[in-house]
């Protein structure tokens, strides 16, 4: 790591060392934050998923969120995509080829207070902060809401956008889906190809098929009902069947990042000071949306405080 900067030029020889012992400090925070995460786990009764995650690459959590919480996200939703798309949608009964296939509502965060609680939820973030570090960040929160018809999502990794194969044992992306709609095959359900983790790479072109005599005969359909959520590692092949039901299926994904990965949405520097004031005493949200982020400076320099903050290893 290049030597930062101290941004007061007025710093005493003494003080400007006294800032570089925090910067290079030699006690060892990764051991104290996996200590920290390991606990966390514990504590929540999560250590069979960290079985499930490392054999198959994804885990569930069942009854993540409250069931207000997964209605009130859910309503959230209708509302954006209903503004998005100027007409309303029947997510019951809904067959209108207007709503065939994904539509993606974005950046979603700001829509409403309940997202913001369900992005602190204690047993997904647990696992979150397990995959990737307690340092991590937000990437984006989004929804895919699909109607019938139309095509399936193709296999892929997360890691697809950039990053070469071999994929790194360690994550680097992670996700967490829930379910705000019933999920089932026939309802469009999640599919994962469980084991596909270890294989460090993207799906070949003959592997990305969902569905029928050439679908990928791995994937299988993660049956999900509201506030339930799946946890995965970046590596692990992922997508959704065909809707073939009248109606909506609505999802909230969560994707989360090692905090040196540029997000999907724009967080660090853009979120309303509304949000931060409720917040201002919960560093981990803080650090989640990038507020604790040591890169970005401009003419002024970086602000050695941050670096001090910054991880030191793999569960830092």
């Amino acid at each position: 790591m290049a030597e930062p900067k101290v941004a007061d030029a007025d710093l005493s020889d003494e003080e400007r060392m006294q800032q570089m012992l925090k910067v290079y400090a030699v006690d060892d925070p990764d051991k104290a934050a996996r200590e920290q995460t390991l606990a966390e786990i514990r504590e929540l009764g999560l250590e069979r998923h960290l079985g499930e995650l490392d054999a198959h690459g994804y885990t569930v959590v069942r009854g993540a969120i409250e069931p207000e919480q997964a209605v009130r996200a859910r309503d959230a939703i209708v509302r954006v995509m209903e503004r998005k798309q100027g007409r309303p949608v029947d997510i019951e009964n809904e067959t209108d080829e207007a709503w065939a296939g994904i539509n993606l509502a974005t950046y979603l965060l700001f829509e409403d207070e309940v997202f913001e609680s369900i992005l602190m939820a204690p047993r997904p973030l647990a696992l979150i902060n397990y995959l990737l570090g307690r340092s991590c960040v937000l990437s984006s929160m989004t929804s895919h809401f699909k109607g019938p018809g139309a095509f399936p999502l193709m296999l892929h990794s997360d890691n697809g956008n950039g990053m070469t194969a071999p994929f790194t044992s360690v994550a680097q992306v992670a996700n967490v889906n829930y379910a705000l709609t019933p999920y089932s095959e026939e309802a469009g359900a999640l599919a994962m190809v469980p084991g596909s983790n270890r294989l460090a790479r993207n799906p070949r072109p003959d592997e990305i098929m969902l569905g029928g005599e050439t679908g990928n005969p791995n994937a299988i359909p993660v049956d999900l009902q509201p506030g339930d959520c799946a946890v995965w590692h970046g590596s692990t092949w992922h997508g959704s069947f065909i809707r073939q039901v009248p109606g909506i299926r609505i999802n909230l994904a969560q994707y989360f990042c090692r905090q040196y990965i540029v997000t999907q949405e724009r967080y660090a520097g853009h979120v309303p000071q509304e949000v931060l004031d409720r917040h201002s005493n919960d560093p981990r949200f803080l650090t989640l949306l990038g507020q604790r982020q040591a890169y970005g400076w401009g003419a002024e320099g970086p602000d050695t405080d941050k670096f001090v903050e910054m991880p030191r290893g793999q569960f830092d």
